[in-house]
């Protein structure tokens, strides 16, 4: 057997070898999501609305928050982010987790819990409240978002 043929049965070998180990290795990084964890198994696109305050004042977002070289799940548009606007543009399976409210401050780069908005911090100066479509939530950096929520947070 020649050197070339030798080659050419090495290259062939470490192809085969790749493609199954690219085949196994991507049927095995779909995460298995617990069914009861699933929230939608084909994606979604939703639209919830944030507005914050922070002693009266309210908090303004910034066009294309999440929005750069690698585009976030959640993040905002040019179009309505003065509104508010949170885009939730999610593919594939979409757990429970992936949708909840401290993901976007993350993704913003601010801080928020049931202690904590932006640098205020629960004391004597105020305290973190939070309503959802009207009524209070403790949920708060947990809390799950839904298409069309209304979001509201404060600092008094």
């Amino acid at each position: 057997m020649t050197t070339e043929v030798k080659v050419i049965g090495g290259v062939i070998l470490v192809t085969i070898i790749i493609f199954i180990g690219g085949i196994f290795f991507l049927s095995k990084s779909e995460e298995t999501v617990p069914e009861a964890d699933v929230v939608s198994r084909n994606g979604l696109h939703w639209h919830p609305r944030l507005t914050v305050y922070i002693k009266g004042k309210k908090q303004e977002f910034t066009d294309n928050i999440g929005l750069g070289a690698v585009h976030q799940p959640m993040h905002t548009h040019v179009e309505d982010y003065k509104s508010g606007v949170v885009h939730m543009e999610m593919q594939g399976v979409v757990a429970k987790d992936e949708t909840k409210l401290g993901n976007f401050f993350r993704i913003w780069n601010k801080q928020f819990s049931s202690n904590t908005l932006f640098d205020e911090t629960n004391g004597s100066e105020g305290t973190v409240k939070m309503l959802v479509n009207g009524s209070e939530s403790k949920d708060f950096e947990n809390y799950m978002m839904h298409d069309g929520d209304n979001i509201e947070i404060k600092y008094e």
